[in-house]
This record gives structure tokens, C-alpha cells and sequence, in this order.
């Protein structure tokens, strides 16, 4: 079966195949990245644009592949109370037109990043700059900076991939 994810990013191309496979362990999965517009900001900073951006993604995906399914994956960042945090979102559509939707955890957002970010720079950029990387979002990301590789970028997805195929798991819930 063929998924076409809304990102030739190898990070979230490896998170959505290794949760495909370690779900339907049974099924030969195709997992192919494919380059698709958000139609959202660079750095989104609400979970409404965030999931906005997931789903415009993985529903461009899945017609531009004709694929069985369709994943939107959009980091993003939100507000709560005083604190900033971010995480990722996950929208995953089948040919039928069935959404399942999960998330990552959220990790909080430091000043020295904040600032940076407030003032126009990505997320992934601002990490390069405060931590001296070069193109760390497509590597281990935020959070593998931020815990040493603990949780890295690839397991944060792959968890969020994991939570929005629960509804393929379980339609019987949903109806």
C-alpha cells in the first residue's frame, strides 16, 4: 500500500514509515515523500494553523500520489498561559476521505529560542543559531536538542503518526 507524505523531509518520511510498519506489521508499506505546499506560515503559531497545515498537506499528498493514504505532518508552536511551547501535528487521510488526527508532545519554548522566533526566525533556524547546528530540523530537531537525543524528532512524530492512526484502528469508536 502506498502513503504519500506532504514532506520530502527524510525526518518525518522515516517517523510516518516506521509507524506504518509497527502498526500494520502485515501490510508492505510504500512510503514516499512528496513536496506540497502548507498554504500556513513558515512558523505556525497556533494548533488551529498548525493543524491547518497538516491537513492541507496530507490531503495534496494523497491526490498528487494517488496514494492509499495521505500524511500531513506541521510543527508548530502555541501559547499557554505565559509560556510558549511547541510540538507537531499529524493528519493522516485515506482514499476514502476518513481524518485521523494526533499530536506530539509539547516541549516548552526557552527565551534565548523565543526571542529569536518573536522576531521572525523559524523555529529550526533559531535552534541552529542558539546551538551552533546546521540544519537541525532535519536532523533530531528541538526536542532531541533540547533532551540530548532522549526524544529526538523522528520519535516525536512517529508518536503523533502513531496517535492519529488510532482512528484506522479503532473506526468502530468513531461512528
Amino acid at each position: 500500500m502506498k502513503v504519500a507524505v506532504g514532506s520530502q523531509n527524510l525526518t518525518k518520511v522515516n517517523a510516518v514509515k516506521k509507524a506504518f510498519e509497527k502498526v500494520f506489521p502485515n501490510t508492505l508499506w510504500e512510503v514516499i515523500g512528496v513536496d506540497v505546499p502548507s498554504g500556513v506560515a513558515n512558523q505556525p503559531m497556533t494548533d488551529r494553523e498548525s493543524i491547518r497545515g497538516a491537513t492541507n498537506r496530507a490531503k495534496r499528498s494523497l491526490k498528487k500520489c494517488n496514494a492509499d493514504f495521505g500524511v500531513g505532518i506541521e510543527g508548530g508552536m502555541q501559547k499557554v498561559g505565559k509560556e510558549w511551547f511547541t510540538s507537531g501535528w499529524v493528519v493522516i487521510i485515506n482514499k476514502e476521505g476518513i481524518i485521523g488526527t494526533g499530536s506530539s508532545i509539547r516541549m516548552t519554548i526557552p527565551p534565548k529560542l523565543l526571542t529569536l522566533i518573536l522576531d521572525g526566525v523559524e523555529l529550526g533556524h533559531a535552534n541552529d543559531l542558539v546551538f551552533k547546528q546546521t540544519n537541525s530540523k532535519h536532523g533530531d530537531g528541538h526536542f532531541g536538542l533540547m533532551t540530548n537525543n532522549v526524544i529526538t524528532r523522528t520519535s516525536a512524530y512517529q508518536d503523533a503518526v502513531f496517535t492519529a492512526l488510532s482512528r484506522f484502528l479503532h473506526p468502530e469508536v468513531f461512528r
